[in-house]
């Protein structure tokens, strides 16, 4: 039996905090894990900057509820479970994504938490476990499935290399030029077609 395992930003939904410093004029919040491989070092970033523009999680939600998924990312979800179970590996927080895995017809996730404090501040992160999207490859794997992953950043990139084919999804240049080893797809129907050939080969 073969899983999917799936990036959730910049695979099936818009980047989260992109979308916070277009709606706020933030710039700095721009940067993600397709720019900075260190997550810890990005998260800390992130909450300062939060704190510096008194910025609280309310804020955070408004932008979200007005995001949806990407165009065709609903029917190539949909198709792909038609195959396979799903499963969604993301470094993004159970507080953000609720509203968009509604939209997405509420697939698995996996993911973190937010620490809020009293007057609703983002006052720190809590990891489901470190370098959780490898390790959940790595346990689907000790359960004896097969595993085909996407993804698109540098923190996807433990997941594919442990995944039994890996595969990325619009990728920045960067990626692209530090991990030559993964194939490289840019259309929805290209990712599927990947999916489904790497699972004939197995």
């Amino acid at each position: 039996m073969q899983i999917a395992c799936l990036d959730l930003e910049g695979v099936l939904v818009p980047e989260i905090w992109i979308n916070v410093a277009e709606r706020t004029g933030i710039k700095e919040l721009r940067a993600t894990t397709r720019d900075v491989p260190d997550y810890d070092a990005l998260m800390r970033q992130r909450l300062r900057i939060l704190d510096e523009h008194h910025l609280k999680l309310a804020d955070i939600q408004a932008v979200i509820a007005g995001m949806g998924p990407l165009p065709g990312a609903h029917d190539f979800l949909n198709r792909l479970r038609e195959k396979f179970q799903v499963i969604i590996l993301s470094d993004t927080f159970y507080d953000f994504a609720a509203p968009l895995m509604k939209q997405l017809g509420h697939p698995t996730l996996l993911c973190h938490r937010l620490k809020i404090d009293a007057v609703g501040r983002v006052a720190d992160y809590h990891l489901r476990m470190p370098d959780q999207k490898r390790e959940a490859v790595k346990a689907l794997h000790y359960l004896k499935f097969k595993v085909i992953a996407a993804g698109d950043s540098y923190n996807d990139t433990a997941m594919l290399a442990e995944a039994d084919a890996g595969i990325l999804f619009r990728p920045p240049q960067n990626v692209i030029e530090q991990f030559p080893q993964f194939p490289v797809t840019k259309t929805y129907d290209e990712l599927y077609s990947m999916f489904v050939s790497a699972a004939a080969k197995m």
